[in-house]
């Protein structure tokens, strides 16, 4: 794996307007991820086993990041309960009543046989009281020592796929820098295959978000990769990587495009405005993706409009493609020493848009707004970039908006 990178959120081991595995190897992808928990309700992680793990499940050679589940303990709140031993689910299909807890959560990814488990944690509230968050944490921390005894047995076992999974760790604190900073360094002392900050992009502002990473990124190993989980928009990955952010993942190019809205190096474009009824040109100029190759701005917005599921696909295939070759950018900007610079420029690019597209709703207000701003944030920082080699077995061997992470 090269870093920086976005791995492409397939939830249910599908990336959700209608993109195949194949359309993945063809815009560049180098990690899809996929949910621990909604593949254990549907179509069961079980199942998935038997077909022969998620790579030949899904047709995909390269590797797989499967979340833990443990984001649902923050995002089903009205429908479980935490304990010391885990956690108890209603599931959000069919409201039976499900138990995952740190040897469930490993198990299940087992099952699944991805390229990297994650440790199954509680991603408290950004607004959650301090005694909470503390209490939390700590039981996080207990959890992260029983995911990685129960990993340990099962890369040992006779029947599991994927003897060398990876298993990644949790930090978590909310936006409590000391306990977030207490915890990157004990779990810093367990020696894990890679490292990952949680519970942000949850309910603060990008600035805190911004002051955490800067607080707690140090105090993670320098020779591990370190992952920002759920993030984000591309200014936000632009200045992750300035804090030595190595792994990315988001819904927002799926989700987004499936409504139409398009990334582009001069911001983001909603094809449903009338102004792209007759344009001809591509969503971007010089853009590779398979939409931009073949088709029109003014095409795709009848697409859209038509409620056609090409439209939808063709905007989710340009979004994983932008961020996708973004990645590759910042990795050559990094590589030649520019990457400030680079950063300058994306940036400036994306307010100047946010610019005309404000005056172009103000002076239309029927139109349909962007759903999002762009933040610009010039804090200086520091980026360390890792190659990651993952010792994937070979591939012969190996919801809903309110449950979490789906798209």
């Amino acid at each position: 794996i090269e870093t920086p990178v976005f791995m492409n959120v397939g939830t249910a081991a599908a990336i959700k307007g209608a993109v195949s595995t194949e359309d993945l190897q063809q815009i560049g992808t180098q990690v899809e991820l996929s949910n621990t928990y909604h593949l254990h309700v549907r179509p069961g992680d079980e199942v998935v086993k038997k077909m022969g793990g998620l790579h030949k499940f899904m047709v995909w050679d390269k590797p797989i990041l499967t979340d833990s589940g443990g984001f649902q303990v923050f995002s089903l709140a009205g429908l479980r309960k935490i304990k010391e031993e885990g956690v108890y689910f209603h599931s959000h299909v069919d409201g039976r009543k499900i138990f995952m807890g740190p040897e469930e959560s490993m198990q299940i990814q087992s099952n699944l046989a991805s390229t990297i488990a994650m440790a199954f944690d509680e991603c408290p509230s950004s607004v959650a009281e301090r005694r909470y968050v503390q209490n939390s944490v700590d039981r996080t921390a207990r959890w992260l020592q029983r995911c990685k005894n129960k990993m340990q047995e099962l890369n040992q076992r006779e029947d599991t796929i994927n003897k060398h999974q990876l298993l990644f760790g949790i930090n978590q604190g909310a936006i409590y820098e000391d306990i977030r900073i207490d915890h990157a360094k004990r779990i810093s002392e367990m020696n894990l295959d890679g490292y990952a900050v949680g519970g942000l992009a949850v309910g603060e502002s990008h600035e805190e978000m911004y002051h955490i990473l800067d607080e707690v990124v140090p105090y993670l190993p320098k020779d591990k990769p370190t992952y920002l989980m759920g993030v984000g928009t591309p200014a936000n990955i632009l200045e992750g990587v300035e804090r030595g952010i190595d792994f990315f993942d988001c819904v927002y190019p799926s989700r987004n495009g499936r409504h139409g809205h398009v990334y582009t190096n001069h911001g983001k474009m909603n094809l449903f405005n009338q102004k792209y009824e007759l344009d001809p040109r591509p969503i971007e100029e010089g853009c590779q993706c398979p939409a931009c190759r073949h088709y029109s701005r003014a095409y795709i917005r009848h697409l859209l409009k038509a409620k056609e599921m090409l439209g939808m696909r063709l905007c989710v295939l340009h979004n994983l493609y932008f961020y996708n070759n973004m990645m590759t950018e910042i990795r050559t900007a990094l590589d030649e020493g520019n990457f400030a610079s680079y950063k300058r420029a994306k940036l400036a690019g994306f307010e100047d848009n946010r610019r005309k597209e404000n005056v172009f709703s103000n002076n239309n207000s029927s139109k349909q707004r962007c759903d999002e701003h762009w933040y610009v944030n010039y804090v200086a920082g520091h980026h360390v970039r890792y190659d990651v080699f993952l010792n994937d077995p070979p591939a012969e061997e190996r919801a809903e908006k309110t449950a979490g992470n789906a798209e």
